[in-house]
């Protein structure tokens, strides 16, 4: 058998020689040391198993695909770890996650952040004992009766749902796993691992489905990596918007309004008036007009639309209003199309684009709500763009190009690019209307520039989209605009314009959202900026606080000639000391406090308190210029 290596050179393998002994013969001692697995004809399989023909990879703890075998095997080692601790419990799934693992569990007992701490440690103990990872296939009858006899309903059922004649095992220790597979050599591969928390999950993601405890963890190739994963996560806590949102008075939810749904505060809400004003005037600016449009629509509108029929689980019942089903609406496009139908339009009219900040509601299950990113009430930063076939290149070119401009004006700057095609079923219209579409799609991404990777399936029921992300300050990453281009729904509602021939011809719909939502965007900000906005988006951004109550007209006084520029600016009168109004101020993370004293009583020049920490002395002009530039000149309030 002939074997290809990564550098083009060919290797005889040995007749039922297992790939490590051929690692160590072919190319050396010290990469089949570190070899977890290997990619043979890009399928992979263990180290442990017999060499095949074709081309080969060594898969180490530097590929990603090492670090899934790493995570996958670490949970195999945590669901031993557990069972042992914990006899009698279940175990179910447990599969490679982003960053970690984790596992399943149907047990009576509940487990705490002690028991955590107890998992870790033995795991810490089958790691040390380097027990090999051994493979086994075997019939599905078989299988299920080992796993009967153990008491792992579960296991019979998933080999029950996969249908296979023959599946396989694997054993480390005395513990045995249905998995596809591969595995570690031994569990001795685990270099850094840790247990992080433990939450509920219901059976196959079913709420109807008994509700099991999933214990998440994570593993990495050395310590390093997970102590610097570690300080990651230790700093997405701090910046939780869940946390900050509250602790800064920016929105909260209430059990009496539902869960699911925000109220933005006060100080929320001049974020939020910001965000839009902004919004609009660029909007304009770029050539759209803005609609408004009701919140409910008959159950006709959303028949024609193919929301009834592909999308109703994420509808709420219907509202009987004089005999007739109403919905709540989940999505803001058929109202546009119904703008677009009140009249005739001609070519030259081309393109038509009308933007709404529209609040949609769309049911979730309580499971996946979070704060603010995932909600049953939120407004869209909607558009709707109607054009040509001749016009469709440039106007996503555009879109691409204003999408781009929005997100760099909230700092930031890391973009990740995915064109997501026809889903595999569910879907609506013809495979040649869509294959024209995601051309479409595709050419003006060339043009862009942009890298961008495919997404096969993710696409919206009626068209393929664009989906930009950006990556945060910590890295992370939020999908946030999103571009879809559809031919289907100006068929359904048969929609038309009078082209340059007087005949009729089909419009194209081009749909998109800049920021996603209001609400999933302001979590995002707030976790981005650790709730220390710019000073345009701050909602105080300048405290002054007065030395005593005899100070207080001059501090009236600078509020107002600060007024005079379009500065949101707040004097604190409460009757504290000022030490305390000074740190209150400091942990709201406003961006200036000015302290104002009897050397304050001409305002010739002001001692500025900087957000850092830093104290600045300069002339109250100098501080108007730079408050004017940082505002944004005050334009959005």
């Amino acid at each position: 058998m002939i074997v290809t290596l990564p550098d083009g050179s060919r290797k005889e393998a040995k007749a039922g020689e297992h790939w490590r002994d051929f690692i160590v013969r072919e190319i050396g001692q010290g990469l089949a040391k570190s070899a977890l697995a290997v990619k043979i004809n890009d399928a992979m399989k263990d180290v442990s198993s017999p060499v095949e023909e074709g081309s080969l990879v060594v898969v180490t703890a530097s590929s990603p695909d090492g670090l899934d075998i790493i995570r996958h095997s670490a949970s195999h080692i945590m669901a031993d770890a557990v069972t042992q601790l914990f006899p009698g419990t279940k175990v179910t799934i447990g599969p490679a996650i982003e960053n970690g693992f984790y596992y399943d569990f149907d047990s009576d007992h509940r487990f705490t952040a002690e028991d955590l701490e107890r998992i870790e440690a033995k795991m810490a103990e089958i790691i040390k004992a380097k027990q090999p990872f051994a493979r086994a296939e075997l019939s599905a009858d078989e299988a299920k009766r080992r796993f009967a006899e153990l008491g792992e309903t579960y296991k019979v059922e998933i080999i029950q749902d996969l249908g296979a004649p023959v599946v396989s095992l694997y054993t480390h220790g005395h513990f045995t796993d249905l998995c596809r597979g591969p595995h570690l050599p031994d569990t001795g591969f685990v270099k850094a691992h840790k247990i992080l928390s433990v939450a509920g999950a219901y059976w196959r993601g079913d709420s109807k489905n008994k509700m099991l405890q999933r214990i998440y963890g994570t593993a990495f190739a050395d310590k390093k990596s997970l102590d610097d994963h570690l300080h990651l996560l230790e700093e997405a806590r701090e910046r939780d918007h869940r946390k900050l949102g509250p602790e800064l008075d920016l929105f909260t939810m209430t059990e009496d309004i539902g869960m699911g749904l925000a109220l933005w505060t006060p100080k929320g809400g001049v974020i939020r008036t910001v965000i839009e004003n902004f919004w609009r005037r660029e909007h304009y600016r770029h050539g759209y007009e803005i609609v408004y449009t009701p919140h409910i629509g008959r159950s006709r509108l959303w028949e024609t639309s193919g929301h009834l029929g592909f999308y109703k689980g994420n509808m709420y019942s219907p509202m009987d209003i004089d005999g007739e089903d109403y919905y709540v609406k989940p999505m803001n496009c058929p109202f546009h199309i119904e703008v677009y139908r009140r009249r005739k339009w001609s070519y030259r009219e081309f393109p038509i684009r009308w933007a709404e900040l529209g609040t949609v509601y769309r049911y979730e299950l309580s499971g996946v709500l979070n704060g603010l990113k995932r909600v049953r009430g939120f407004t869209q930063d909607d558009a709707h763009i109607f054009c040509r076939l001749d016009q469709l290149h440039d106007e996503i070119a555009r879109v691409i190009d204003f999408s781009l401009f929005i997100l760099r004006a909230y700092d930031f700057e890391q973009f990740k690019v995915y064109l997501s095609t026809r889903p595999a079923k569910d879907f609506v219209g013809d495979v040649a209307v869509w294959d024209k579409a995601e051309a479409a799609l595709d050419s003006a991404l060339k043009a862009s520039g942009l890298p961008y990777q495919i997404n096969p399936g993710d696409g919206a029921f009626y068209g393929p989209k664009i989906d930009i992300a950006v990556a945060d300050a910590i890295g992370r990453e939020w999908q946030l605009s999103t571009i879809q281009v559809d031919f289907n729904l100006p068929e359904r509602f048969d929609l038309t314009y009078v082209g340059s021939d007087n005949a009729e011809h089909r419009p194209i719909m081009i749909h998109r959202a800049l920021m996603g939502s209001l609400e999933r965007f302001f979590g995002v900000l707030i976790e981005h900026y650790k709730g220390a906005f710019p000073v345009w988006l701050s909602p105080v951004q300048v405290a002054v606080v007065p030395v005593s109550e005899k100070h207080l007209d001059i501090a009236e006084k600078l509020e107002n000639r600060l007024k005079t520029h379009n500065i949101r600016v707040l004097v604190d009168r409460r009757n504290e000391k000022t030490g305390y109004k000074v740190r209150e101020w400091v942990v709201a993370k406003t961006p200036y406090i000015i302290v104002v004293g009897d050397k304050e009583s001409s305002l010739d020049t002001v001692s500025v308190r900087l957000r850092s920490g830093e104290q600045v002395d300069m002339t109250l002009a100098a501080f108007e210029e730079q408050l004017d530039r940082e505002n944004r000149g005050g334009a959005y309030f």
